[in-house]
């Protein structure tokens, strides 16, 4: 017949025949002197003073467990601040795991690995990409031309529900390639508004020094030589004054340095909260029918405008604006060009059908948009140098008009 055997005590409980335990931890001692050496060794910051009879200061006690539980949080926090402050990093391009240059040649690889893409392309490919490093232009290979005169032809016919629309003066579309995908919309933005303001006689004297449109290391070093001329320093030390070689995101701000930085006259507007119904922004829209239209009154349908497009910026992504479309109804349809789309997707707009299905890619209504906050960033003329000198000193404290 089996033995009951005794349940087992909480700890400090002491059975018969039993070595003695500590009545803090529960740790089994073999004599009452080693136990007696345990408890001061191991929790003498738990006993009272002398003379205390070795009774637990309840008030010291907690104090002392509170202080662990402070630390223990301040320490789980600390670490999860240094992990989402790596996230942020990586998420931004700031983590220091190379550039253009890097991420290209490690995406060829993996096509490579995955069988599509055969190894004399890849050489191929990498040979071209170093010449435009070397040389510091785009290599073109992700531009399209001729949209915007497409566009032209395409409204002079259409007759179903547009009333009037106006339209930036020739831009070409250029989209991310492996070497910028996931990090790259701002600098190709930047590339769109340049390809217009290059087919622009009227900046012809700004841009003497930028005949042809820039990789995209040779504008994150352009944007570095705005911040060492004094433009936005606030700006320059989120980025350690360096881009060139990361992935890092760039926005608004960096766009308008650059540019003045090349005597182009620029303003940031921000339309920093929504002015319509369900999280919409038509004073966004508003604003955008006025830049087009303010010099351009005539009756004309069709309006083709010497204006250049404009730099569109919502939190995680950037765009730019082409044109605008007023509806029979009077409501307003603007015309984006994204780098996410594709050469192939762009070109199908080059074969416009009659029925305008292929401008689904660029036209974003009123309830299309309906991010917190939108910054655009609008050109409007040169500037003389003192000119210059005086919106560098003013970037000090970059500024924006905020609408409403």
């Amino acid at each position: 017949m089996e033995t009951a055997r005794p349940e087992p005590g909480p700890p400090g409980c002491h059975r018969p025949g039993a070595p003695p335990e500590c009545p803090f931890c529960g740790e089994a001692a073999g004599r009452e002197l080693e136990l007696e050496e345990h408890v001061r060794a191991r929790h003498g910051h738990l006993l009272g003073a002398p003379g205390a009879g070795g009774n637990i200061r309840d008030l010291e006690l907690a104090q002392q467990l509170q202080t662990e539980e402070d630390e223990r949080q301040r320490s789980e926090q600390e670490k999860q601040e240094r992990e989402e402050f790596k996230k942020l990093q990586r998420q931004y391009g700031l983590d220091n795991s190379g550039g253009f240059k890097q991420q290209f040649l490690k995406n060829m690889e993996r096509e490579v690995d995955r069988g599509r893409m055969q190894p004399f392309e890849y050489h191929k490919r990498k040979a071209d990409m170093m010449e435009s490093l070397a040389s510091g232009i785009d290599d073109g290979k992700t531009k399209t031309s001729g949209v915007i005169e497409a566009l032209c032809m395409y409204y002079q016919n259409e007759n179903k529900d547009v009333r009037r629309v106006w339209l930036s003066a020739g831009v070409d579309h250029f989209h991310s390639s492996l070497g910028d995908r996931g990090w790259g919309c701002g600098y190709r933005n930047f590339q769109m508004l340049l390809s217009s303001l290059l087919q622009n006689s009227f900046y012809n004297d700004c841009l003497r020094d930028t005949a042809l449109i820039p990789s995209i290391p040779k504008i994150q070093s352009m944007i570095e030589d705005a911040w060492r001329e004094g433009f936005d320093p606030h700006g320059a030390s989120h980025f350690n004054s360096r881009l060139h070689g990361s992935k890092a995101w760039i926005g608004a701000c960096e766009i308008y340095s650059l540019l003045t930085s090349l005597r182009i006259k620029c303003q940031i507007i921000d339309f920093h909260k929504p002015t319509g119904p369900m999280g919409t922004h038509p004073r966004l829209f508003e604003w955008i029918l006025h830049y087009y239209s303010k010099d351009n009154e005539g009756g004309a349908k069709v309006v083709c405008t010497s204006k250049p497009p404009i730099y569109l910026q919502h939190q995680g992504h950037s765009r730019t604006i082409v044109g605008i479309e007023e509806k029979k109804n009077r409501s307003l349809c603007l015309l984006l060009f994204d780098p996410g789309c594709s050469s192939q997707q762009m070109q199908k707009l080059l074969k416009q059908n009659s029925d305008g299905t292929g401008l689904r890619l660029l036209r974003k209504f009123v309830g299309n948009l309906k991010e917190k906050q939108y910054q655009i960033v609008a050109v409007d003329g040169v500037l003389s140098l003192e000119e210059k000198t005086a919106r560098c000193r003013a970037s000090q404290v970059l500024t924006s008009e905020k609408i409403p």
